[in-house]
């Protein structure tokens, strides 16, 4: 992974308000997602009434769902329906978690955001494992009390060892998940998993290929850890399937490629109708506003994809929390 392409969009009503959105891709695609943006939403976009942001966001699915029903489409769509969420918010001059709270008629108004508990992630599986832990030690110092490492390494045994070594260096208190990348077979997924079992694990994520419900089941029966999945899920309609055949325990849509906040907390409802948290993947800046607006809020991934020096007031960690903004909107500028 070379580089992380970003996306944005700004968008200003009749009245002057205006909401920004942003969307990334992985090194490659980034030009299609701006092409669809460009060609075939900014000039339909114009003139469209936004009030009601889930009927627009459907009328922007249509249009674009002969080429998409996900995948791009749902890219660019977030992009748009970040920044309509950010723009219908700062006019009624809230924060966003907030204003979903009070917008969403399934969520529940409160006076003051509840604790939104981040985690540190990382790219790190080819680290020597002192270089790990080392890291792993800085993170703590600067306000993580919870970890999130790789596995996946060429043996089962070198993830054994250092996964030991990262639970040694946290002891009990301090939750670790570890995160797969779609490595492993279901047979593979299910070896390791029981070979991990005994560490204490919140979970373990993307074990396996995220489109192969009945395999990600079979690892959640057979393998003895909770599984976490979704960044690579681009429609709610596929993690629905995920959840109701049981193939994960902590669902985790990304804001910026399931198609925006619309789709996003209908994914958050249905996990809550299966008795299941939501978790997040990447963009914890807009993240820790949907956490805080729903009540079965899983952790915060915090990861440092370099978006910080794009934004004003990045996201603040502090004594194991993460500070949820009070501007109005979402607050990156």
């Amino acid at each position: 992974m070379d580089a992380f392409q970003l996306i944005t969009v700004r968008l200003t009503d009749s009245d002057g308000g205006t909401g920004v959105g942003y969307t990334f891709t992985v090194g490659h695609g980034g030009t299609a997602v701006r092409s669809l943006l460009r060609d075939d939403l900014a000039g339909w976009l114009a003139g469209q009434p936004c009030d009601d942001i889930a009927e627009l966001w459907q009328r922007m699915w249509w249009r674009l769902h002969w080429v998409g029903r996900g995948g791009v489409a749902s890219f660019a769509m977030a992009a748009v329906d970040i920044a309509l969420w950010d723009l219908q918010a700062r006019r009624a001059g809230q924060p966003l978690w907030q204003h979903l709270r009070e917008t969403i008629d399934w969520l529940v108004p409160v006076d003051s955001p509840p604790a939104v508990i981040p985690y540190a992630g990382g790219i790190d599986l080819d680290d020597p494992i002192d270089v790990l832990l080392e890291r792993t030690r800085d993170r703590l110092a600067s306000g993580f009390r919870a970890i999130k490492m790789k596995v996946g390494r060429p043996q089962l045994a070198e993830d054994v060892e250092r996964v030991t070594a990262m639970r040694e260096l946290l002891g009990p208190d301090i939750p670790l998940m570890v995160d797969a990348n779609m490595r492993w077979s279901i047979d593979e997924a299910i070896t390791a998993a029981r070979a991990l079992d005994g560490l204490d694990l919140v979970w373990l994520e993307e074990p396996t290929a995220p489109e192969d419900w009945d395999g990600h089941a079979r690892i959640a029966a057979e393998g003895g850890l909770p599984i976490a999945a979704g960044e690579n899920l681009h429609s709610v309609a596929e993690f629905r399937e995920l959840i109701t055949r049981g193939g994960i325990a902590y669902p985790e849509p990304d804001v910026a490629t399931v198609g925006g906040i619309t789709p996003w907390l209908e994914v958050a409802r249905i996990s809550a109708e299966n008795g299941l948290p939501t978790t997040t993947h990447g963009v914890h800046d807009l993240h820790v506003h949907l956490l805080a607006a729903i009540d079965h809020a899983s952790f915060l991934e915090v990861h440092g994809f370099g978006l910080e020096r794009f934004i004003a007031a990045p996201l603040a960690i502090g004594d194991g929390r993460a500070v949820v903004p009070d501007r109005p909107g979402h607050g990156v500028e």
